[in-house]
């Protein structure tokens, strides 16, 4: 089992091969509502050590490690057919160096980050891109991006992920603003992707007056920060942590929230955005890799300035005029049912097909 939207993604590739060979560290913990199983009856799966470089002790223990990951990945890239990498990460990292052995063997890379050139990125990430890109020591490889970017070798192929299916698609009628308006976060609760801007946002709306909520989806080291920042500033009935939910309860939420909130400082493929896009929540969100081409620059959504004066300015402004609100919605929703399962498996099936 593992993190569904990854392991959702990858059921939609197996469904095109035979065998699947998988080499990653293996971590025992408790099942929650965000893990589902890979579906495919022939899976081996060849377990390497966990590893990082983030203190010292950590990096000269991986320096004993990565000899026998290096071993690992060769092993099974030489057993398999057709070699897939998800980048960046510590196991991309190798992959990126061990595949240059095998330039003759059909590859594609999922790079899962932000591929702007221009974004400040760890070393690391900028090393996988960088080999991954480069046309000479990466062969035959597809590399699948989100955006479109300039100066990139053939390896490269702007792409998307997608979570819901055309046979999914209904109609959405979102409601006016006199009930309340309902803000959701959906990610980790980490910094990364700052939902604490996020309550500090539905707050400042709140003093202005407007009745407005805020449920964040998700867990991660910053909940207790949140939760104590929220019993503080006396936010209980209007800003709800759920937690970790699955697939369908954040359904239902999108469905019937009016925003969807994503102040995040890195992304590849926002599925938060994407997803409520596609039940007509309005995208708030960062001007950080293909989020402005996602919201056509602000015409379906908005761009976050990160100063919670204009950017509640701006949230104020589709409160007020509530028929932009609603046309937004609509753009928003037409745009993201462009991106279905169905059509990602299309996609899929012609790069493992050959």
């Amino acid at each position: 089992m593992g993190y569904s939207p990854y392991v959702q993604e990858m059921n939609i590739w197996l469904k095109y091969v035979d065998e699947v060979i998988i080499v990653a560290p293996l971590t025992k913990r408790e099942i929650t509502p965000i893990d589902i199983s890979y579906q495919h009856n022939n899976i081996k799966f060849k377990t390497a050590p966990n590893f990082n470089f983030i203190s010292v002790k950590n990096i000269l223990a991986s320096v004993f490690k990565l000899p026998f990951i290096f071993w690992k990945i060769f092993l099974g890239m030489k057993e398999a057919d057709h070699i897939h990498l998800r980048c960046p990460g510590n196991m991309g990292l190798i992959g990126c160096f061990v595949q240059i052995l095998f330039p003759n063997k059909i590859k594609t890379a999922k790079y899962a980050g932000n591929w702007d050139p221009k974004s400040k990125q760890p070393w690391s990430y900028r090393l996988q891109k960088w080999i991954l890109n480069n046309a000479f020591l990466t062969r035959n490889m597809q590399v699948l991006v989100y955006g479109d970017w300039e100066n990139q070798s053939k390896n490269i192929k702007s792409f998307f992920t997608a979570t819901y299916s055309e046979s999914e698609k209904e109609n959405i009628e979102k409601t006016d603003f006199k009930d309340g308006i309902e803000f959701i976060f959906v990610g980790s609760l980490v910094s990364g992707k700052n939902p604490l801007y996020s309550v500090k946002l539905v707050e400042k709306l709140m003093i202005k007056g407007h009745n407005v909520t805020l449920d964040l989806y998700g867990d991660g080291v910053e909940r207790d920060s949140l939760e104590n920042y929220v019993q503080m500033n006396k936010l209980e009935k209007y800003i709800i942590l759920k937690g970790n939910q699955n697939k369908e309860t954040l359904k239902k939420a999108y469905q019937q929230s009016h925003f969807v909130i994503l102040p995040s400082k890195s992304e590849g493929w926002p599925k938060a955005i994407a997803e409520g896009m596609f039940w007509g929540s309005i995208p708030i969100a960062t001007k950080v890799s293909c989020v402005p081409y996602m919201l056509d620059s602000g015409k379906r959504g908005k761009l976050l300035e990160m100063d919670l004066d204009k950017d509640a300015k701006q949230i104020e402004d589709l409160i007020i005029n509530q028929s932009i609100f609603f046309k937004k919605s609509q753009i928003a929703m037409e745009w993201s049912r462009n991106f279905t399962t169905d059509v990602f498996e299309k996609e899929i099936a012609e790069l493992l097909i050959k």
